[in-house]
């Protein structure tokens, strides 16, 4: 028997270019699997990964090249899975960011962006450094201590939020760690954070490896086909139908299945609603389109959702949000078809599951129904309730005087600063969000006009997403301008990323809102009957945070990190400032800053979303707000 060749190589090392020679296909396109690497530096991984990246840059510099796995310093643990979840969304999930951390804090920084990367079902690599597997100084710095388990670690924090977890012991345990971590990364169904802990002993360790697991791989990316019984199944609920609605969640996106579902509405007349990570499945302007469903919905999309006899959701998880809190869907009948590439969701409010790839079963049912079409009234019914919301949308961008001359001076509304960045920017453009009131507001509002023009994360709603978040959509997408727009909460949050754009030489369009505290939980307390309270940025006084407003000075901040900084103090200069921004050279990030008035809202999407209101209190703001949540949970419907 030949003798399997090796080479000698530490774990670090062996990380490293295993990582920069995994490579996916689908539609036999193919590329690199990981982009790159994040990290920021510690004891527990500067001598391991640390040095094998020096020594991979180090040695492509030798041979005139770029490395394969470059390296990029971020400034929080938290904001580079972001970094790295922004960039894997915006490539279809087909590309993602490795991200190193140093043991203890580092790495349970990264517990965050783990959850929201497996919530929004996005790969993204996790390589935290963890304590000695060898143990020769208990207890090290940053070290755990758990009376009841030797072996428990900070980093068994990230188990319940990865889709899958290991720690390498040994070297002999990182082959298969390795390709299990491939598996899921590459899985439609299953991906998600992905962890692998590397103890900062095992992290130098030298081991001899096989030379083939260094050989170039390449991961199929599936599109697995619907059972023709299932397709069947599906075409007959709909021909019996007379209400059908399209929900279109983010699967539609990964799957590049826009073109299908525009030639199914097309065809059939069925009108398409959309989810949070759905939203411009269709792109503004199709007769189909009704636009958000759910609790930050647009009028239209929630009367076809209340009447709807069947529902037909295309890659979505079925989120409180999209259903409203399961008050969204009246219709006394109303049946569900579930496509989605994973069963768990595909299962879900007792519909017919159709596992399959979005696109292969979009195009599939269109077959199945050829010469079906909903009839003429239903198709008037949709022109009429979007032109509806058409005018609502128009009246929230150019509101009138009685708007206007109640705002405080040099304030303007939310949907007005959404408006003119929205009608100012490229079609190209990308909208990146996250948490606060805007994403709702966006979800109602903005016009969607190029694929992949929205990304907007409602997943987990993760305050302080959009900054690094935006940066990994430039990456990923380098010829379009991003746009992300962040509430002074969030922006609190997560600054320090302008600092890896200024580094990186990374474009980035930051559009600050500022209105002094937190607007939609401060809009969601007064609903519930708690008076805003605890949501507002004031000095405290007699006792209570009822003072003036802090006189924080964010334009100053964003200044200090390096960013172009635009004060905008009207709407004539909010349009010079897009403008000027959109002028700004391609390396260095600009942050237009703006006020906006917190009490004025966006059109009511007429629609409920479920937060508990205390049953009994002394206050009357609490007591009607009671009741008006005892009303919403008698519409609750199971979905059975």
């Amino acid at each position: 028997m030949t003798e399997q060749a090796t080479v000698r190589l530490t774990v670090g090392q062996a990380v490293v270019d295993f990582l920069a020679v995994q490579w996916v296909e689908r539609d036999g396109e193919r590329q690199r699997l990981f982009a790159g690497m994040l990290g920021i530096f510690g004891h527990g991984n500067v001598a391991g990964l640390g040095q094998a990246l020096l020594q991979h840059e180090l040695a492509a510099a030798g041979q005139g090249d770029s490395p394969a796995l470059p390296y990029v310093l971020a400034r929080n643990e938290q904001a580079m899975v972001h970094t790295a979840v922004g960039f894997a969304r915006q490539r279809d999930r087909l590309q993602t960011w490795a991200c190193t951390a140093s043991i203890g804090p580092g790495s349970t920084n990264m517990v965050t962006g783990a959850a929201l990367a497996t919530v929004n079902r996005v790969p993204v690599l996790l390589l935290p450094s963890d304590t000695f597997a060898t143990r020769p100084a208990e207890p090290v710095l940053q070290e755990l201590e758990a009376p009841y388990a030797g072996d428990v670690t900070v980093n068994d924090a990230l188990r319940p939020v990865s889709r899958f977890f290991d720690r390498a012991t040994r070297p002999e345990q990182l082959p298969s760690a390795l390709l299990q971590a491939m598996r899921v990364l590459t899985d439609p169904a299953e991906t998600g954070a992905v962890t692998i802990a590397l103890p900062q002993d095992v992290q130098a360790e030298a081991h001899d490896w096989p030379v083939a697991l260094f050989a170039e791989r390449t991961w199929h990316i599936a599109r697995p086909p619907a059972e023709p019984s299932r397709i069947t199944a599906a075409a007959e609920l709909i021909r019996a139908a007379e209400r059908p609605l399209i929900v279109a969640g983010g699967g539609v996106h990964y799957s590049g299945a826009e073109d299908a579902l525009a030639a199914l509405s097309t065809a059939t007349g069925i009108p398409v609603a959309e989810t949070q990570a759905g939203k411009g499945a269709l792109l503004h302007g199709d007769p189909r389109l009704m636009g958000a469903v759910g609790s930050t919905g647009t009028t239209a999309a929630n009367a076809l959702a209340r009447d709807a006899d069947l529902v037909i959701g295309v890659g979505t998880r079925w989120s409180d949000f999209t259903t409203a809190s399961r008050t969204a869907f009246q219709h006394d009948g109303v049946r569900f078809i579930n496509i989605n590439v994973a069963s768990f969701d595909a299962g879900k409010h007792a519909g017919l599951a159709v596992v399959a790839d979005a696109r292969e079963a979009l195009l599939a049912l269109s077959a199945a129904l050829e010469g079906y079409a909903v009839d003429a009234a239903y198709l008037e019914e949709q022109a009429r309730l979007w032109g509806e919301w058409e005018e609502q949308v128009d009246a929230a961008y150019r509101p009138g005087p009685e708007v206007t001359e109640a705002l405080a001076e040099g304030r303007l509304t939310q949907a007005q600063v959404i408006g003119a960045v929205n009608e100012l920017s490229d079609p190209s453009d990308v909208m990146v969000c996250a948490a606060g009131s805007m994403p709702g507001d966006l979800h109602g509002l903005w016009r969607v006009r190029e694929r992949k023009g929205y990304h907007v994360e409602y997943g987990y709603s993760c305050m302080g997403y959009e900054i690094p978040a935006a940066i990994g959509v430039r990456w990923a997408e380098p010829d379009r301008d991003v746009l992300a727009m962040v509430g002074d909460g969030g922006y609190l949050m997560m600054p320090t990323e302008l600092v890896t754009a200024v580094q990186e030489r990374t474009k980035i369009i930051v559009v600050l809102v500022q209105n002094h505290g937190f607007h939609s939980i401060g809009s969601l307390s007064e609903s519930l009957g708690s008076q805003r309270f605890g949501t507002a940025y004031r000095y405290r006084e007699g006792g209570r945070l009822q003072g003036e407003p802090l006189p924080v000075d964010l334009a100053a901040n964003a200044r200090s990190l390096g960013a172009h900084v635009i004060e905008v103090r009207d709407l004539a200069g909010l349009t010079a400032a897009i403008g000027e921004a959109k002028a700004v050279p391609a390396d260095r990030p600009v942050v237009i800053h703006v006020e906006t008035d917190p009490l004025v809202h966006a059109p009511d999407s007429q629609s409920w979303w479920e937060v508990p209101v205390a049953q009994v209190s002394d206050l009357e703001t609490t007591q009607a707000a009671y009741e008006r949540y005892a009303a919403g949970k008698r519409a609750q419907r199971p979905l059975l």
